[in-house]
């Protein structure tokens, strides 16, 4: 979960640590949302196949580039917080890790573009996303933007990239991607915002002495733990709001149902304690923030938006 096995000697397991196999989960899971929502997607071998292979982009390849391009750009304060990690305890070199990250990259445009091509795109829609996911990651590590050093923006576009990049591409290889699907994605972002905010606080003495404004160093831990739950418990109830507004009530109604024990988890875990109970927290509430978003999806599909 912390991304990182102090004492690992062996290149290969290095080099799948830098790619933090963990955060791969919710990537693939977002795929799974956008085939959901399109309404088109039925259970052929074919269908099974390609969406395995629209994991692949989303998970390992496009994942997989953009931790390893953040270790890259955080060696200086990993160093601070997390000294055993790959790059800056030298269990990997710089050249090695600027290889990966090309060949994480180049993987995923070709085969973003290979999955255009099965889908019979005369607009290069996956690629689009893929090419905008990878500027997206640049500009959130490396200077001169590195948008993490913005609690809100930075954080923000964590959200987006776990939420809505995902489930467009998904959605955009069995449907047409609308412009209302891809706002609704946008704005359950906000909620994703908050799922970033979570991974702050055990950098909070790296991010002050190197001048990031993260928001647990902005606003203080206790003030940033309310402000990342409400994130994401409000954004979800707009979606629910919305939700019965197309007349997707019952999807409404487990939606809402979803939303309760989360609730229940982070007054249990997370407000109590944001640094001790992080990754208790996100193993307990996030299994259910994740089952909403496929509840949300199929509404989508089935109303035909």
């Amino acid at each position: 979960m912390k991304g990182a096995q102090p004492g690992e000697t062996s290149i290969w397991k290095i080099r799948l640590q830098l790619m933090k196999p963990i955060t791969w989960i919710p990537l693939i899971w977002g795929v799974v949302c956008g085939a959901a929502s399109s309404g088109n997607f039925t259970w052929t071998l074919e269908n099974v196949l390609i969406s395995a292979a629209c994991m692949l982009l989303s998970g390992p390849l496009m994942t997989g580039y953009t931790q390893t391009l953040n270790d890259f750009y955080d060696r200086e304060i990993d160093a601070i917080n997390e000294p055993y990690r790959p790059i800056p305890s030298g269990a990997i070199s710089i050249p090695q890790v600027t290889a990966q990250i090309l060949v994480l990259l180049v993987g995923g445009m070709a085969l973003s573009y290979g999955l255009d091509v099965w889908a019979g795109h005369e607009f290069p829609t996956i690629t689009l996303i893929a090419v905008g996911g990878a500027f997206l990651a640049y500009i959130y590590s490396a200077p001169p933007l590195k948008l993490k050093q913005n609690g809100w923006l930075g954080n923000y576009a964590l959200g987006a990239s776990y939420i809505a990049l995902p489930w467009w591409t998904g959605h955009a290889l069995f449907g047409d991607l609308t412009w209302t699907v891809a706002i609704l994605t946008l704005f359950y972002s906000l909620a994703g915002l908050g799922i970033a905010i979570v991974n702050d606080f055990k950098s909070v003495e790296g991010d002050r002495q190197l001048g990031l404004k993260s928001l647990p160093v902005m606003f203080g831990i206790t003030t940033a733990a309310w402000i990342c739950v409400l994130m994401i418990d409000v954004f979800q109830s707009g979606i629910a709001a919305y939700l019965i507004g197309i007349h997707q009530n019952l999807y409404a109604v487990l939606l809402i149902l979803l939303i309760i024990p989360q609730i229940t988890f982070q007054d249990m875990y997370f407000l109590r304690d944001p640094l001790k109970n992080d990754v208790k927290y996100q193993a307990s509430a996030q299994p259910f923030l994740v089952l909403g978003m496929l509840v949300t999806a199929l509404a989508f599909g089935h109303a035909g938006i």
